[in-house]
């Protein structure tokens, strides 16, 4: 029996598909059955939402495909909308040239500090001299992180209207070169003013990886992180196994609302699907959204 026209249906990424009534639009639930917390959509009729101030049309979508070239030194992506049609242009930087002479000075500043350590060690007490050998290559793996990083060209993401480079639409900028616990990024809309911040922590990487997606101001507005628990651990232990281990990311508000998803494709080339259907009310700036599913693959080197 089809359902009435005026009914909601709300869809769980476990794959319970829901039949609502139209009053329950824009109400958060719980899924009986997996227990993740769902946003019923707007009401059937209702106009969307409008976009944010100052945002281009081209972000007004819920679904993105990411399409990253390949043969290119710098990470490029082209944007397309769900049939296939270019929107966005997309590049962060790599700098090879510098990014190498950067390597090259800290394996040089890590040979130097092992050079002196055993030099010291030669004249010191026996216990001293066993006790700096034993750090000595903890502190030249933390001199050659430190003057590695230090050296390298700050990597920014721009996302431009189209491949010409002429009209740039936003920003994420790496706000800082040496990051030993956490990096963090800065969204920044075309007018100049900072939209959100992106951060990552090594140590919560270890396990499950994730990014804290907060305001300018350091209020939580999601979080991305990686779709099961058991996968992620796989994907320690064996890598990509092929492809058949892909990292793909669940976005979820601080409530656990699920608002999105980026999922890789099983393709020769890296495609990704930025998925945003779960927000209907576009609570989540797309904007955010498409600056978050860039910085998920560059970011993590996926």
């Amino acid at each position: 029996m089809s359902r009435p026209a005026s009914s909601l249906v709300v869809a769980c990424p476990c794959g319970e598909v829901y039949e609502l009534k139209p009053e329950y639009a824009g109400r958060l639930l719980e899924c009986p059955t997996c227990g993740r917390h769902l946003r019923a959509g707007r009401a059937p009729g209702a106009p969307p939402p409008p976009a944010p101030p100052g945002a281009d049309p081209a972000f007004d979508r819920d679904v993105f495909l990411l399409r990253q070239r390949v043969f290119t030194v710098a990470s490029e992506y082209e944007i397309w909308d769900p049939d296939g049609k270019p929107i966005l242009y997309v590049a962060r930087p790599t700098y090879l040239f510098r990014t190498l002479f950067a390597y090259f000075v800290a394996v040089v500043a890590a040979i130097m500090i092992i050079g002196w350590t055993v030099q010291a060690a030669s004249a010191a007490p026996p216990g001293a001299a066993i006790l700096m050998i034993v750090l000595l290559y903890p502190a030249a793996a933390f001199v050659f992180l430190v003057v590695s990083m230090s050296l390298r060209p700050l990597r920014h993401v721009t996302v431009w209207r189209d491949e010409s480079r002429r009209t740039v639409l936003l920003r994420v900028r790496q706000d800082q070169r040496v990051a030993l616990l956490t990096r963090t990024y800065t969204v920044v809309a075309a007018t100049g003013e900072p939209i959100a911040k992106l951060r990552k922590t090594y140590l919560h990487n270890v396990v499950r990886k994730r990014w804290y997606v907060e305001t300018p101001g350091g209020r939580p507005l999601a979080l991305a992180i990686e779709d099961s628990i058991v996968l992620s651990l796989l994907r320690r232990l064996l890598g990509p196994f092929f492809g058949f281990l892909r990292t793909n990311f669940l976005i979820q508000r601080p409530d656990e609302t699920i608002v999105g998803e980026l999922n890789r494709k099983f393709t020769l080339l890296d495609r990704y699907v930025l998925d945003l259907s779960a927000d209907p009310e576009r609570t989540f700036d797309r904007r955010i959204a498409l600056a978050l599913g860039v910085m998920l693959d560059t970011g993590e080197r996926r």
